[in-house]
């Protein structure tokens, strides 16, 4: 502007989309610096995966953009004859057995419904931390899946799978559900305290989502407890975790009970494991969802 003039353009701010493009140049540009950075040791590693879920978070939000505002489904119902199941992100039910949906992602990630937003890209389901394995024919393979999605974000292929702690509790089918629910009552949800995907403890992540057991919210902990997931700790007892706003943070656990060490379920996820006043279960059904 010469002297003189008057600057007469408005400034604006950026726009939802504008904000989550950014979000995609910032995770591509880390994907080039982190070979780089490879012997900066386990902060590498906590950045890496936290880049990993905010990816998919942008694929989450770009997918129902292009789909009328419908959400993916965190989870499909078990079944074999239900169309709605394609419509989960992910239909793999992860476990130690050599099957395919453990170690190929051409089994179910390169089929699934956000796949064409990742940049078809499998690394980003997956935390650098998880060592964890199958073998195959004499042969170890890397497991393909880490990360989760919130149950409440589509359920079981819409539904909330008849868990009694979940039913006072709405399954989110659009985005616009968690976008109006932020302006109708000042206790509903709000997207930047919503989260989307986090990555989960290789010893129990089974299917695609991970289900908080709302049991005792808001205050009642004695009833506090785990149903079959347990989040990761991969990041100094922490995980990482991707919110519907866009935004990525690393939350470290307070209570041992969250941590239990790798392996303490040998016969897999425990169905229901009491942990009355745990806040990190607080923490959990807090930004998990809220009362209809």
């Amino acid at each position: 502007m010469q002297p003189g003039t008057v600057e007469t353009r408005k400034h604006t701010g950026f726009t939802l989309i504008e904000l989550f493009v950014v979000i995609g140049m910032v995770g591509l540009l880390a994907m080039t610096l982190l070979p780089v950075l490879a012997k900066s040791g386990p902060n590498v590693s906590s950045f890496a995966c936290l880049n990993n879920n905010r990816q998919l978070c942008v694929a989450w939000r770009m997918y129902a953009e292009d789909s009328r505002d419908l959400l993916v489904y965190s989870g499909d119902d078990g079944t074999q004859s239900n169309p709605l199941n394609k419509y989960a992100w992910t239909q793999s039910h992860m476990d130690y057995n050599p099957g395919a949906w453990n170690w190929d992602t051409n089994y179910d990630i390169v089929k699934g419904p956000l796949w064409p937003y990742t940049g078809r890209n499998a690394t980003i389901y997956k935390c650098p931390s998880d060592k964890s394995s199958v073998v195959v024919n004499g042969v170890p393979r890397p497991r393909v899946r880490t990360m989760a999605m919130n149950f409440y974000l589509g359920g079981f292929a819409g539904g909330n799978g008849g868990w009694p702690f979940a039913a006072p509790y709405p399954i989110y089918l659009k985005l616009s559900d968690i976008q109006a629910g932020a302006h109708v009552h000042s206790s509903a949800i709000r997207p930047a305290g919503l989260w989307v995907f986090t990555d989960m403890r290789e010893d129990v992540i089974n299917w695609g989502n991970f289900l908080v057991n709302m049991s005792g919210y808001p205050n009642n902990p004695a009833q506090y407890q785990f149903t079959e997931d347990l989040p990761g700790f991969y990041h100094n007892q922490g995980a990482s975790f991707a919110f519907a706003d866009g935004h990525g943070e690393t939350h470290r656990w307070l209570d041992p009970r969250t941590c239990p060490p790798l392996g303490s379920f040998g016969s897999g996820p425990p169905s229901n494991l009491a942990s009355p006043r745990n806040p990190d279960i607080a923490w959990l059904q807090d930004h998990s969802t809220r009362p209809k």
